[in-house]
């Protein structure tokens, strides 16, 4: 990822984390918001399968599916109080493990 890349992201995190409390009527982040953690990993899910099903048909949407796709994952980011920096450094952590051996470490195949 690069610097720029992190950055859009933890931008957009901010915006996310502004909108807890918002007025849902007023707010598409603040009605998930409040819908709670069930219905925001719901949405997680659903934009998981929009963006496979885009990569699979060969559409054009596979970028803007992707984009859905990390807004919700942020939202559920905030909503579970993780933040970007945490994300990140468990991936600067795993850098240079193959994939292989880090499953095997958490007992995952």
């Amino acid at each position: 990822m690069t610097d720029s890349s992190s950055n859009v992201l933890d931008k957009l995190y901010a915006v996310i984390e502004s909108r807890k409390g918002a007025d849902a009527a007023s707010s598409y982040t603040a009605k998930l918001f409040d819908a709670g953690m069930a219905e925001i990993a719901r949405k997680v899910g659903e934009e998981a399968v929009e963006t496979i099903t885009a990569a699979l048909s060969n559409q054009d949407t596979v970028t803007a599916e992707s984009a859905d796709l990390l807004y919700h994952l942020l939202v559920l980011w905030a909503e579970a109080g993780i933040k970007p920096e945490e994300v990140w450094a468990e991936l600067e952590r795993r850098e240079g493990t193959s994939g292989i051996e880090e499953k095997e470490s958490r007992g995952k195949n």
